[in-house]
């Protein structure tokens, strides 16, 4: 009786839930288990073993062999469940400790296994498996479109039935702001990651990632599809405004026509999908700055500073585009900026101007002091690029031939006065350097003599600040210091700074 009771439920459960017999032979023997030791008054280890062919099953008490415990006289610590060593060798020499013993023992009667802990074993067991097999199911998918009926509403986040008793969890952060959803409707979602938790959801979606805006666009754009049109990047303010950027690989295809379709049949799918966002289709360049004016749009940019230290760019535009530019709370720049990657400075194009001009003067002034040139010769040289009397001097002859008026006359005689200027300039600071003295806070720290403190400030570090703002390594030049000494004079000077 017994043992055709086990097939048949073994069978039944294995064909509904669509799982493998030896999970669910494996529930059993842990649910006849839990209903062995629950039958016995002290707590006891067993085993039962179930025949995969006939049903049939056999119990087991288990001991685990341990070595004498001196806190509990030699005895052991659980009698019930432990024997000793000395004991267990009377009947096999061999054994060691940590082997497990073994005695067949009455079973219990599958049939009147009524108590809910038997059940329960059963039925978690199962849910473990179907977790499992939702794990390894959706584990490649990462990264697609998944579509699912909302279940249930809990806290503004939402449920969704995938069908085959799976579900996907949208939380609300992964949710569109202020997007209605109802317990029925059919939502689409971007699988971000999938989970092996014992409880709760595993499979986590979301609404608001751009990678779903790149895969809707895969959907209702064939030549996306296909790759006659790649994605570069996208970026969104989730339920109100994104941008795509994308590139052909056909010449004879326009990107940004086919991703918006006839009449903006196409990106309008997209939109009413994506609770009204308004998606703005931008056309990418290899040229970087090119990509960042084209991902500005609709604002018209008047020039362009690029700034490669810093990874960022300024861009100027007239007053009357500045707020287009920007857009409501920085949104059009901000996106821009998430989908060029670089940091973008909007600024008025006059204001820049005046700074350009005032950047102009500042630059021909220094030429004329320190050149002794006429500010037309000056002023050429600031508006052709250069910044500095370095540059002047050691610049290959070449490229300054290259400027209109300028002959090898000129420009020997301007490199010779530049290196002249250096020269002077690096004699006024070697005399100002030698002459300087070190501040009293550094004279009087701790640890600190009189010849290091004038060593250190004929390099520049004349106060306590001076030296806390150094390294190790800056401070190993110096005569006298090593490693163990350089690192307690900077903590030293840096005491003050957490006092």
């Amino acid at each position: 009786m017994a043992n055709k009771e086990i097939l048949l439920v073994v069978e039944v459960f294995s064909n509904e839930r669509e799982i493998e017999k030896e999970v669910v032979f494996q529930a059993i023997e842990s649910a006849l288990e839990a209903a062995t030791i629950k039958r016995h008054a002290n707590t006891i280890k067993a085993r039962v073993a179930i025949d995969r062919k006939t049903g049939d099953y056999v119990t087991f008490r288990q001991w685990e062999v341990v070595a004498a415990n001196s806190a509990c006289d030699g005895d052991v610590e659980s009698p019930t469940t432990q024997i000793l060593l000395e004991v267990a060798r009377l009947d096999d020499p061999s054994i060691q400790v940590g082997a497990i013993i073994e005695e067949e023992i009455e079973s219990v009667d599958f049939g009147r296994i009524a108590a809910q802990t038997a059940k329960q074993v059963i039925i978690h067991k199962v849910r473990e498996a179907e977790r499992s097999k939702i794990v390894d199911a959706y584990k490649s998918r990462i990264g697609e479109l998944i579509t699912g009926v909302v279940k249930r509403i809990e806290k503004g986040s939402i449920y969704l039935d995938l069908g085959g008793h799976i579900e996907a969890y949208i939380a609300r952060e992964d949710m569109i702001p202020r997007e209605s959803v109802r317990i029925g409707d059919r939502v689409r979602g971007y699988l971000k990651d999938v989970r092996s938790e014992p409880r709760g959801p595993q499979l986590f979606v979301s609404r608001t990632a751009p990678e779903l805006l790149i895969a809707l666009f895969r959907l209702e754009v064939p030549e996306v599809g296909e790759g006659l049109i790649s994605v570069i990047g996208a970026s969104r303010d989730p339920g109100s405004r994104a941008k795509l950027a994308v590139k052909s690989n056909d010449p004879r295809l326009d990107p940004v026509g086919a991703c918006v379709g006839m009449r903006g049949s196409r990106v309008q799918s997209v939109t009413n999908e994506l609770a009204g966002e308004r998606v703005d289709i931008i056309l990418w360049n290899p040229s970087e700055a090119q990509f960042v004016i084209n991902a500005m749009s609709p604002a018209e940019i008047q020039s362009i500073v690029v700034d490669e230290d810093r990874h960022s760019m300024d861009l100027a535009v007239s007053s009357d585009n500045l707020s287009q530019a920007i857009g409501r709370g920085g949104q059009n720049v901000r996106l821009a900026s998430q989908l060029t990657g670089w940091e973008l400075n909007v600024i008025d194009a006059s204001k820049a101007e005046q700074s350009a001009e005032a950047e102009v003067g500042k630059i021909k002034q220094m030429f004329i002091d320190q050149l002794d040139v006429d500010e037309d010769i000056a002023l050429i040289l600031a508006e052709v690029g250069f910044n500095s009397v370095e540059e002047i001097a050691y610049v290959p002859v070449s490229e300054m031939l290259e400027i209109e008026g300028f002959d090898e006359a000129l420009v020997n005689e301007l490199r010779s006065r530049a290196k002249d200027a250096l020269l002077i300039s690096a004699i006024a600071l070697e005399e100002k350097i030698d002459s300087a003295e070190p501040a009293k806070d550094l004279l009087e720290m701790e640890g600190m003599d009189s010849d290091l403190a004038y060593e250190l400030a004929g390099q520049g570090i004349i106060t306590m600040d001076d030296l806390a703002e150094q390294s190790v390594d800056d401070l190993l030049n110096f005569s006298g210091i090593n490693e163990e000494r350089a690192a307690k004079l900077i903590m030293k000077a840096r005491e003050p700074w957490f006092a």
